[in-house]
């Protein structure tokens, strides 16, 4: 049994779901999508893969180091699994398509969520109070990244619809969870995962819009230019944050997280 401080205490390690955190959530999605192409054309890129490699196990030895949610090395994990998420899909893109890429995807986030809720009875980003389950939290969102990447490629590459399209085309579906959680009750797991998978296509679709060039379509941004540009206005919102604590989780959950969710979330 764990005790209602210790519950709250490490609650606070994942942040709480507001306005702010889908924005930087699309935003590092983008920033993550145009900085791994620019790795990869800067470097070789087997020690671009390893480089993005090393940097996620820091950041995640970090996180789990921790004993409570810290803003700033919450928001680098996304970032660097957002950066390698991104080069994985694009590796099992060269070898299986994207339309391949997304299957696979598909069927391995499946497989965490099964064996998530298998062990844990719940998927609630609300009840990572164990290693176990931030260890789940952190398997699915890097597959989320790599599904969303592979999904954001067969819509622009084999669905012939392009940078700016596809980018359109997720950001609607990107709004179907919210208004069904909000008209017709969806469950607000599924939502979120849904939502959360959805925001990495829009990043990045939208990114590879800015910065392809003009004869494909494009803006013609460079890519390095691009990614800083990103980096910065993440870390001016999660500086923000930092001043602001607006999404630190309400201590009123901890209670919650005791109580095991009794109705499974469609996966």
């Amino acid at each position: 049994m764990v005790s209602n401080g210790k519950v709250k205490e490490i609650l606070t390690k994942v942040p709480e779901i507001t306005f702010y955190f889908w924005i930087i959530k699309v935003l590092t999605t983008g920033m993550g999508e145009v900085f791994s192409d620019y790795l990869v054309h800067q470097f070789n890129p087997l020690i671009a893969v390893a480089l993005a490699g090393i940097g996620l196990a820091a950041s995640l030895v970090l996180q789990f180091s921790v004993r409570r949610y810290v803003v700033w090395i919450y928001w680098l994990v996304v970032i660097m699994v957002s950066i390698f998420g991104t080069m994985a899909a694009d590796v099992v893109n060269s070898i299986l398509s994207p339309l391949g890429s997304t299957v696979f995807y598909v069927a391995a986030l499946t497989m965490i969520f099964i064996i998530w809720y298998t062990k844990e009875k719940t998927l609630s980003i609300h009840s990572i109070y164990t290693h176990r389950r931030e260890f789940f939290y952190w398997s699915t969102v890097l597959a989320t990244f790599a599904l969303g990447t592979a999904a954001g490629d067969m819509a622009a590459d084999t669905m012939h619809l392009g940078y700016f399209s596809s980018g359109v085309l997720f950001t609607v579906l990107l709004a179907i969870p919210a208004l069904c959680s909000w008209l017709f009750g969806l469950n607000k797991i599924v939502a979120f995962w849904f939502a959360y998978i959805m925001t990495r296509p829009v990043g990045a679709s939208f990114s590879d819009w800015i910065s392809a060039p003009s004869h494909h379509g494009g803006l013609g941004i460079d890519k390095g230019q691009l990614s800083l540009g990103l980096t910065i206005i993440i870390v001016v919102l999660v500086g923000y944050l930092g001043i602001t604590r607006r999404d630190i989780q309400e201590k009123s959950k901890a209670s919650q997280t005791l109580q095991p969710e009794t109705t499974p979330p469609a996966l």
